[in-house]
C-alpha cells in the first residue's frame, strides 16, 4: 500500500522509524530485537537505508595495495524482505544515485516490484569518505530529480531500453527528502525550496524531512513550501538526543542547529542516563507539538537503537 494511502485514510498522526542494515557479520536477529518493541505502536511502513559503495585496500606481496570495491552492509532489498515476512509491515527500501547505475536502479525496482513493495526513497546520497564532494557514479545519476525521473518513467510503462528482456508494470509510490534548514550546498533556502518542487513535479509524492530539533523550523519550511506550491505530505523527522556526543556530531554530520535550551540541559547531565532521560523528555514535548500542528507521520530515525523511540512512542501513542 502507497504512503499516501496511509495518510489519506489516516485519522490521526501515523508512527514510523527507519533502520540502518547491520554491518556485514551481524545477524538480522540484532535488527529484530530494535524493531521487535516498537512493532507495538503499529508502524505502518519502515523506512530501509542503504549504503553507497566504499574502497578498501588489501596489502598483496612486495608492499603493494589493491583498492578493491566493496559494500560494509547487506543489500537493502533483503532485509525489507524479511521485515515484511516477519511482521507484514510495508517497507521502503532507499534508493541512491551514489554508487549505483541506472541499470542497476531499474533491476533494482523491479526486483521491489516483485516483492511486493510500493514505495521507494529517491536520494542522491553521500559523498564517499575519500571524496570532497558528491561525484557521480559512472553510469549513474546526479541528482535526485533525476532518479525521481527514472522512477516515473518506468511508472509509465518506460525502461531504459525498448526492448528488455523482463518488464513489469509499476506504480511506485516515491519519497523524497526535504531539508528545514538548508541542504548544506544549496546556496539559500529559497534555491533548496525551488529544487524540492522540481522534485514534486518530476514525479515525488511525498517529502520525509532531515531531522530537526526546532519545530518553529519545519513549521516555517512547511509553510514556504507551501506558498511556492508543494502541496504533498511533508513527513517530520525526528532523533532524540542520546548521548552528549550527539550535541557535536549531529550539527556536524546533518548541519542542522541544536536549541539552546536542550545543549544547556544535555550538558549539564551527569551521566549517560541522565542525558538520555533529557533527550526523550524534549522529543515527547517535540512531538506534541508536531501533532498538535497536524503532521500527518512522525518518522523517526533509529540510527540501530530503539529503546528511547519506545519510550517516546508510549507517551505520544
Amino acid at each position: 500500500m502507497k504512503i499516501t494511502d496511509y495518510i489519506k485514510q489516516a485519522d490521526q498522526t501515523l508512527f514510523s522509524f527507519e533502520i540502518i542494515p547491520p554491518v556485514k557479520g551481524k545477524s538480522i536477529q540484532e535488527l529484530y530485537k530494535n524493531i521487535d518493541p516498537l512493532m507495538e505502536f503499529k508502524p505502518p511502513f519502515i523506512d530501509v537505508t542503504t549504503s553507497r559503495e566504499e574502497y578498501i585496500y588489501i596489502e598483496k606481496k612486495g608492499g603493494l595495495l589493491e583498492k578493491r570495491l566493496t559494500r560494509m552492509r547487506p543489500g537493502t532489498l533483503g532485509i525489507c524482505a524479511s521485515i515484511q515476512n516477519r511482521y507484514q509491515v510495508d517497507t521502503v527500501p532507499h534508493l541512491l544515485c551514489g554508487g549505483f547505475t541506472k541499470q542497476e536502479t531499474e533491476y533494482l525496482l523491479v526486483d521491489c516490484q516483485y516483492l511486493g513493495i510500493d514505495n521507494v526513497m529517491a536520494l542522491r546520497g553521500d559523498a564517499r569518505k575519500e571524496e570532497r564532494r558528491f561525484e557521480k557514479t559512472e553510469g549513474g545519476h546526479n541528482y535526485a530529480i533525476d532518479l525521481v525521473k527514472q522512477i516515473k518513467r518506468m511508472n509509465q510503462g518506460n525502461y531504459l531500453h525498448e526492448v528488455m528482456e523482463i518488464t513489469c508494470d509499476v506504480d511506485f509510490c516515491i519519497g523524497v527528502a526535504g531539508y528545514p534548514e538548508k541542504h548544506d550546498e544549496a546556496p539559500c533556502m529559497q534555491t533548496d525550496l525551488q529544487r524540492l518542487k522540481d522534485k514534486v513535479a518530476a514525479g515525488a509524492d511525498y517529502v520525509v524531512t532531515q531531522m530537526f530539533f526546532d519545530n518553529q523550523r519545519y513549521f516555517e519550511f512547511v509553510e514556504k513550501a507551501r506558498d511556492i506550491g508543494i502541496h504533498i505530505p511533508i513527513i517530520p523527522g525526528i532523533k532524540p538526543i542520546a548521548t552528549k556526543k550527539h550535541l557535536h556530531l549531529l550539527p556536524q554530520t546533518f548541519h542542522l542547529d541544536i536549541p539552546h535550551e536542550l545543549v544547556t540541559a544535555v550538558e549539564n547531565c551527569k551521566t549517560n542516563k541522565d542525558v538520555r532521560k533529557v533527550g526523550v523528555e524534549f522529543c515527547i514535548a517535540q512531538c506534541k507539538e508536531l501533532i498538535d500542528y497536524g503532521v500527518p507521520v512522525l518518522h523517526f530515525y533509529s540510527m540501530g537503537k530503539s529503546d528511547n523511540i519506545y519510550d517516546i512512542a508510549q507517551a505520544i501513542f
